[in-house]
């Protein structure tokens, strides 16, 4: 494949991008199609999940059938092979005069994983697979995940000063970092499928969890209420998005009590969310199994915005995939730190992230690293 293949592959990377947030749980996905003679003559993607998929817009793009006669098509992954919301990617292609398909990565789903890519070679079209492999896992890290490990990737984010504090003492936390890294945040929140805090953060600062400095999608909002405790009148439970909140607990008793079964809602005249009802793991919610139940929902990515006890239990749990922590120039001298307790007693034991990237936002410092 060539630096001409690798320039239109970036692009339908570029262009796939445009359905973060939108396509869940179906994977980002961007298509590009070029004449025999190497001009470009249309372009798309997965705009909305349920849908037209990125060839059937592209296709659809074109606007002279006659250059589709032997052109090359460029996706950033598998054409699928089955029929979903939508039909098979692969057969309506098969049906056209292109010659040629190049595909960045295979689709790892059971009723694809090459079955879309055997078929367009059975109709006699020349298919290169692998070609920006690594750029295309990048951006559906969270589709990829979910179909690995059936629960959803967990960003954990930080913001904290320079000597580790995300609290003074008194509790406060209004505003460490700076309102260019809290617009990032927002724009994070539209991307993710749910956002998570636990039941202090809840109670002591009463977010919202919406978005809110940019334009996007409203997420799920997920609050762990382990003793299923908190008062009704916190906004996850009153606000105008309250029927996109879930509540984790592990209070069977209280639980059995106060909610429908077969709705998974508490009785409460106030709250129109969703309680899930998960097992108990020393005391406290059983964490790998709440991820796991809120994978079958199906979330495919949660963004967790945690105090210093979630974030370190989800640590120590090593149920974390990505860490975003901003650093501020700011010094506490106390209060209350990022993480605590991580169930690290040497040097041998240490947490080491890969793919390490560190930006500058505003005056702040971002630091991002995979586990």
């Amino acid at each position: 494949m060539t630096e001409v293949d690798k320039k239109w592959m970036r692009l339908a990377l570029e262009i796939a991008e445009r359905g973060a947030g939108h396509v869940s749980p179906n994977p980002m996905v961007g298509c590009v199609i070029v004449s025999e003679e190497g001009e470009k003559i249309a372009q798309g993607y997965h705009e909305r999940y349920g849908q037209a998929h990125a060839e059937q817009n592209a296709v659809d793009a074109v606007k002279n059938p006659k250059l589709l006669e032997n052109a090359t098509v460029y996706v950033t992954l598998e054409p699928c092979a089955h029929q979903g919301n939508t039909p098979p990617c692969c057969e309506m292609l098969a049906e056209l005069p292109i010659k040629r398909v190049v595909v960045a990565m295979q689709d790892p789903t059971p009723k694809v994983a090459g079955k879309g890519i055997q078929h367009l070679r059975n109709h006699n079209i020349t298919v290169d697979v692998g070609l920006l492999t690594k750029e295309a896992k990048r951006l559906n890290e969270f589709f990829l995940h979910h179909q690995t490990f059936n629960r959803p990737f967990v960003t954990l984010k930080i913001a904290q000063t320079l000597d580790g504090y995300i609290a003074a003492p008194d509790g406060n936390s209004e505003w460490i970092s700076g309102e260019h890294a809290r617009a990032m945040v927002h724009q994070w929140r539209s991307r993710y499928d749910a956002v998570m805090v636990g039941r202090n953060t809840a109670l002591l600062d009463n977010p919202r969890l919406t978005v809110r400095h940019v334009e996007g999608r409203q997420p799920r909002r997920i609050v762990i209420d382990g003793p299923l405790e908190l008062p009704d009148d916190l906004n996850l439970f009153t606000d105008q998005y309250e029927d996109k909140t879930i509540v984790l607990t592990h209070n069977e008793e209280k639980y059995r009590n106060e909610a429908d079964p077969m709705l998974n809602m508490l009785k409460s005249d106030y709250f129109r969310g969703q309680t899930l009802l998960v097992e108990e793991k020393d005391g406290h919610t059983d964490l790998k199994k709440a991820l796991r139940e809120i994978g079958g929902l199906p979330l495919t990515s949660v963004l967790v915005e945690a105090g210093q006890n979630l974030a370190s239990a989800l640590l120590r749990e090593k149920l974390v995939d990505k860490v975003e922590c901003f650093i501020a120039p700011k010094m506490l001298g106390g209060g209350t730190k990022s993480v605590l307790g991580v169930g690290i007693n040497r040097m041998e034991e240490i947490m080491e992230f890969r793919d390490v990237q560190w930006k500058k936002v505003g005056q702040d410092l971002l630091f991002r690293g995979y586990f």
